[in-house]
């Protein structure tokens, strides 16, 4: 029990012996994603633009918290894939992705204006995030994916085929390194990985389900998209039975986001404010 009350009490002058503040900034970067499409860490395609808000309070130089608020998009193409067989499958997708994330962050060495400007970090927590796949026809239009169930989910013959939920958790982890620019800025460069609980952000997952059961309960719309085989030149007149492999469900889709942010650095929410009316230009009063 006294080792318990001397650490307790260390952590406590820890956190009273040091000043605590505040970060609020916003970040931009490039975010990619890892899945039945598209299984490479660093791929060679599929980047695209991520902005977000993000709000920090450290209650000593080592640790704090963070939430942010991050948009970002996701694609990938089996046209671009080096594996024979996902080239056959001739499956794409796109989406739109709204994160909402809360995490730990811990400086691995101590960063004070007056002392230490230069830190490495890591951070990992939770998030929520929304997706919506979609792809394009033949004809070059928007066709939203989850409506045509096209592995058979929600279908009464396919009992073990659930709808897949659009909001779904994830986990965010990684790491950066952050830097004092003068007195009041903050300059972050870091790469967050998440790691969720969803495997159909790509709207593929498991195998495929009987075609012909699927243009009758949904559409011919939803037999089309589930097998695009028959739009590649080089097919050979085969169409896939139930329970051919469609996907891989063994592991869940991953995303990530490769990004830098700037933030105000603050002691307080009034000295935030003043900062803004004397140091900001005039159309951001």
């Amino acid at each position: 029990m006294r080792r318990y009350l001397l650490l307790l009490a260390l952590v406590c002058s820890i956190r009273l012996g040091a000043q605590d503040h505040h970060e609020l900034g916003l970040m931009g970067g490039v975010a990619n994603y890892r899945g039945d499409l598209q299984p490479d860490l660093l791929p060679s395609y599929g980047y695209k633009p991520m902005a977000g808000l993000l709000y920090k309070y450290f209650m000593n130089p080592f640790i704090g918290v963070r939430c942010g608020l991050a948009y970002s998009g996701l694609t990938a193409s089996d046209s671009r894939s080096n594996v024979a067989a996902n080239v056959a499958r001739n499956l794409s997708f796109s989406t739109d992705l709204y994160e909402l994330h809360a995490a730990l962050e811990v400086n691995l060495v101590p960063i004070e204006i007056k002392r230490k400007k230069v830190a490495p970090y890591l951070f990992g927590g939770i998030s929520l995030f929304y997706y919506n796949p979609y792809t394009k026809d033949n004809n070059g239009e928007k066709v939203f994916l989850k409506p045509l169930s096209t592995e058979g989910e929600g279908l009464g013959m396919y009992p073990d085929r659930k709808h897949y939920s659009l909001l779904n958790m994830a986990f965010p982890f990684g790491g950066g390194l952050k830097f004092f620019m003068g007195k009041r800025m903050m300059l972050c460069a870091e790469v967050g990985y998440r790691y969720t609980n969803a495997d159909y952000i790509d709207d593929v997952s498991k195998s495929y389900v009987d075609l012909s059961v699927l243009q009758a309960n949904k559409s011919q719309l939803a037999k089309d998209m589930s097998f695009r085989g028959n739009s590649v030149p080089v097919w050979n007149g085969a169409t896939p039975s139930y329970g051919d492999k469609r996907g891989d469900n063994q592991s869940n889709d991953w995303y990530w986001y490769g990004n830098v942010t700037l933030t105000v650095f603050f002691r307080s929410f009034s000295y935030a404010a003043d900062y803004i009316k004397t140091k900001c230009p005039s159309f951001f009063r």
